[in-house]
């Protein structure tokens, strides 16, 4: 297999047959380099954590679930450095290319996954999400993506960053094939079948670049068509609070696992990953407090207005893909206009799906739905009703 995508880790691309027949026979998939696969250093998207950590001793349990269903192997995928990152961008590996939209950023930090299923080297690859890691490159790769439940899948053997954030993702091209991989990651039957009703958050698409809610608005009109729709507002204030806190509890988490590395190592790092550790991540208590409280609230909120059985519907990004070129001022504020949107799910742990539901020009535009918690079955069910029932043209961009 060619890597003409920069997908891959740089080297020799690894293939690992499956351990026998099961429901993915004949599927293959690539696996995020913070997943550990037996022998191979895990490296995380930097040198100097590759060259200061030893070989796995064993697979990461969503590796060895996709190799025990029957799917093959074929290699680490580039994420963005230590998976600090929303663009696709890696300063030391390279950004991978997005197959739709080859001037444009892949989404990170799961950069590489989506961009070698996009690209059509595997038929999934497991990603993963802390602040929107899958959500974003299924978005701007116009994939489907799956940020589950928190701790619905293991984590064992994938390398953390923010551990109360921490999931395990993954990507597919079409809905079947997301089903299956799900139904085996999740350990549950995925039944295609559409929610009771859908709530279109108002807020969250106010946020919204114009052409973004624009692309958007065909799938929401036949969506109305087939479901139950209403719309209400997310927030009870400014939903921005929401990624204001997510920073804060978000930052001081990454700190403490990264801390005592960087001391020892003092590793080299782009200057956009060393500015996020610029401050040490001394964030106050009574900070911390405040967040935590926020998030208990915010949860209630969104429990209380899903009540297992409604799916808020949201644009998956507030914004288009960036360029490839784009200078560290559009890349930083692109990150920060991203996160007010995917620190709904991060904030509350609830499952979130992308759906490639449209296109402004060539590049792909995402619809989210967010489901209860513990409904990631329902989730995918639903994006595969969806995808069976629905079919968007491409829309054309406002006059």
């Amino acid at each position: 297999m060619e890597d003409r995508l920069g997908a891959f880790v740089p080297g020799a691309i690894i293939h690992r047959a499956p351990r026998g027949a099961g429901p993915l026979t004949d599927l293959s998939f690539a696996a995020k380099d913070l997943f550990d696969v037996a022998g191979l250093v895990t490296g995380c998207g930097n040198p100097d954590w590759a060259n200061t950590h030893e070989p796995a001793e064993a697979d990461a349990w969503a590796v060895d679930a996709l190799l025990s269903a029957g799917a093959a192997l074929r290699g680490k995928t580039v994420t963005d450095e230590i998976s600090l990152g929303l663009l696709g961008i890696n300063k030391f590996y390279g950004t991978p290319r997005n197959p739709r939209a080859p001037d444009r950023v892949p989404g990170g930090s799961s950069s590489g996954s989506a961009s070698a299923v996009a690209g059509g080297l595997v038929d999934i690859a497991l990603g993963t999400d802390s602040g929107g890691s899958v959500r974003i490159p299924a978005s701007f790769c116009g994939l489907y993506g799956l940020r589950p439940t928190h701790g619905c899948i293991p984590i064992a053997g994938m390398m953390t960053q923010a551990p109360s954030f921490d999931t395990v993702g993954y990507f597919a091209d079409d809905a079947a094939t997301f089903a299956r991989a799900g139904s085996v990651l999740l350990r549950e039957q995925i039944i295609d079948a559409l929610p009771d009703e859908i709530v279109v958050a108002s807020d969250c698409f106010a946020l919204a670049d114009e052409p973004v809610g624009y692309a958007l608005l065909p799938a929401l009109e036949r969506l109305r068509r087939i479901i139950r729709v209403t719309e209400a507002r997310l927030a009870e204030g400014d939903l921005t609070q929401w990624s204001r806190h997510q920073r804060g509890l978000q930052r001081s988490e990454f700190h403490a696992t990264f801390r005592d590395w960087i001391d020892r190592v003092n590793p080299r790092f782009s200057a956009e990953v060393a500015g996020a550790f610029a401050d040490d991540g001394r964030i106050s208590e009574s900070d911390i407090a405040a967040a935590q409280a926020f998030r208990a609230s915010a949860t209630q909120r969104l429990d209380r207005l899903l009540d297992g059985r409604r799916m808020l519907c949201l644009p998956t990004s507030p914004i288009l893909p960036i360029a490839r070129d784009a200078r560290l001022s559009e890349m930083r504020l692109a990150v920060h206009r991203i996160v007010d949107l995917t620190c709904i799910a991060g904030l509350t742990g609830c499952p979130q799906v992308n759906l490639p539901m449209a296109t402004i020009g060539a590049v792909p535009v995402g619809l989210s739905l967010i489901g209860w918690r513990g409904g990631d079955a329902a989730l995918i069910g639903a994006a595969c009703a969806i995808a069976r029932d629905l079919s968007i043209g491409v829309p054309q961009e406002p006059r």
